[in-house]
């Protein structure tokens, strides 16, 4: 079994190796995805809004991702614009008629 380090702040864990700063992120070993694609078919109904919210309030300032359906997506849109205003900057990649793509971006 591998070893578990148990540490007192999130600053101490993050800093537990030397070539990552305490901005870097997770440090589970992987690298952040240049433009993560995220295609929303693939999520539950019941928790597909509450998930899609989760990934989009989830990226750093400037970061941007892909939002993928089957169908334009105006009622997520209607409701990011209401529960962020202008914090997120959206454009459509792709309008349909099988795919919608939108690039969501974090505008701080």
């Amino acid at each position: 079994m591998g070893h578990i380090e148990i540490h007192r702040s999130r600053s101490e864990a993050t800093n537990q190796s030397p070539d990552q700063s305490p901005t870097a992120g997770c440090t589970c070993g992987e690298a952040d995805e240049e433009l993560p694609e995220l295609d929303v078919q693939t999520i539950p109904h019941a928790v597909r809004h509450a998930a899609i919210f989760g990934a989009i309030e989830s990226l750093r300032p400037g970061a941007a991702m892909v939002i993928s359906a089957t169908h334009n997506p105006i009622p997520l849109l209607t409701q990011l614009q209401a529960k962020h205003g202008g914090a997120f900057r959206t454009r459509y990649l792709d309008e349909g008629p099988e795919r919608w793509r939108i690039l969501v971006r974090n505008a701080a």
